[in-house]
């Protein structure tokens, strides 16, 4: 009995050291990726790509800059207004519809009348 008991006692102490010792290498690649698909920051950063692909496909959007912005949300919201009047040939910004004709000139119109900016 006292032999079975020994046994009994090696083997669980044999078996708990493989388990403990047998795991793979981890793959620091596969890891990061994992923690960054994860990240709180990159699920905020995904919001803000599906809102800025929104504005960029309706030029009825108003793109609003405004005095408290900072240099880089002012350059985004500038080339997406751009953008929008390369491809759609008008675009809503701070308010007021913007247009583009064939010769590239800018436009606006105040009260019926085309005003050339």
């Amino acid at each position: 009995m006292n032999i079975f008991l020994v046994f009994l006692i090696l083997g669980v102490i044999f078996f708990g050291y493989k388990k403990f010792n047998s795991k793979k290498p981890k793959n620091s690649k596969l890891d990061k990726f994992k923690n960054k698909l994860q990240s709180t920051q990159t699920n905020i950063e995904r919001i803000f790509l599906r809102e800025e692909e929104k504005t960029f496909s309706n030029p009825n959007i108003n793109i609003y800059i405004g005095v408290y912005d900072d240099d880089h949300n002012i350059n985004r919201k500038s080339n997406i207004h751009r953008a929008r009047l390369s491809k759609y040939k008008k675009s809503k910004f701070n308010g007021e519809m913007i247009f583009q004709d064939d010769e590239q000139r800018i436009y606006k119109f105040n009260n019926g009348k085309k005003v050339y900016l």
